[in-house]
């Protein structure tokens, strides 16, 4: 093992073990004083931005040594996750079932994208071969968006019951008693 791999893969180690520590002490409880629907939405926020991953066409071209399957394998999957994030805020804003569906699909989705990312990592042996914004985006996204995803998962199954309307610091609908603007 080279001193790159060592190094890429103890970032991204040390990245999800740091975005654990945040999501157990600070995201868990904020979330926990949220309306169902609003939890979800908060995390679904982040998937949103997976389109980033589109930068592996540039990296390719500045020598990143993906194929042209493993590079359209991993823009395809998480541009699909950033529409099915969108797709779900929209729902969930509208406080649709849909929205639970479509983020159950997310989580599918994500499980199953992270998983052939890493076999045509491991196949095109990629770890430790990312530079620029590819390694940053490697390092902290990715970590960033593993743990997101397994937040929306804990809020799908641990607040299964619960209704997407309630909100739960003062048992009213989502977004009463905010100011609302001029008519």
């Amino acid at each position: 093992m080279n001193i790159l791999v060592s190094a890429q893969a103890g970032a991204q180690l040390g990245s999800l073990l740091v975005f654990v520590a945040i999501a157990r002490w600070y995201v868990a409880p904020w979330l926990s004083a949220r309306g169902r629907a609003e939890a979800l939405i908060a995390l679904l926020w982040l998937h949103v931005f997976r389109y980033v991953a589109l930068q592996v066409f540039a990296a390719q071209h500045e020598g990143f040594p993906a194929s042209t399957d493993v590079a359209l394998e991993i823009a395809i999957g998480d541009v699909g996750g950033a529409a099915l994030a969108f797709a779900a805020i929209v729902l969930l804003r509208q406080r649709a079932f849909a929205g639970i569906l479509v983020s159950w699909i997310l989580v599918i989705e994500t499980i199953t994208d992270t998983i052939l990312n890493i076999r045509g990592g491991i196949e095109e042996h990629l770890m430790g071969a990312a530079t620029g914004v590819v390694w940053m985006i490697l390092m902290f996204f990715v970590p960033a968006v593993v743990v997101g995803i397994g937040l929306i998962a804990g809020q799908l199954i641990t607040r299964r019951h619960e209704a997407l309307a309630a909100d739960r610091r003062n048992h009213e609908p989502f977004g009463a008693g905010l100011p609302q603007g001029h008519t």
